[in-house]
């Protein structure tokens, strides 16, 4: 069983904003963590972020965030909140065979949530690493993690994978 790190939004726009309960420099540091240990492990890493759609630019900060993107690494640009609606992401796990998704990145309960929800849709096992991951209100965050998530999956922390 091939298990990915897939990583939302991790850009500086998002990453400096308010977030809670996690700062963005904080879930950054847990993310490269988990990205250097998946790597380490021979474990694919998804790197997915967001462009805007309908605009001729996107705003300042609308790339990954520095040192984030390694070579091998498999890189994803959506237009949707969820990572699967407007990428291949579903190809691109099929082909490297994996049957387990761990999430983590930029916004809980936007773009992680529904990623989450299309890859249980899918058919993937998901696992959330709930320290590696943030809302726009810790309140938000907290539930997700302790109602919402465990419905689809298993909640972790960035610990468990080191």
């Amino acid at each position: 069983m091939t298990t990915a790190l897939v990583l939302i939004d991790l850009m500086p726009r998002i990453i400096a904003l308010p977030l809670a309960p996690h700062t963005g420099d904080e879930v950054l540091k847990r993310c490269l963590e988990l990205a250097n240990a998946f790597r380490a492990q021979g474990r694919p890493v998804i790197q997915v972020r967001v462009d805007r759609p309908n605009v001729a630019e996107q705003p300042p900060g609308s790339d990954f965030a520095p040192g984030l993107v390694q070579h091998g690494d498999v890189v994803l640009v959506k237009c949707s909140i969820g990572a699967f609606a407007t990428t291949d992401l579903d190809a691109q796990l099929r082909k490297l065979g994996v049957e387990t998704v761990v999430l983590g990145g930029l916004v809980t309960t936007m773009g992680v949530e529904s990623t989450a929800r299309a890859a249980s849709d899918l058919g993937y096992e998901v696992e959330f690493v709930a320290d590696a991951m943030s809302g726009t209100a810790a309140e938000e965050h907290d539930f997700a993690a302790a109602k919402t998530f465990p419905r689809f999956g298993r909640v972790t922390t960035t610990q468990d994978y080191l």
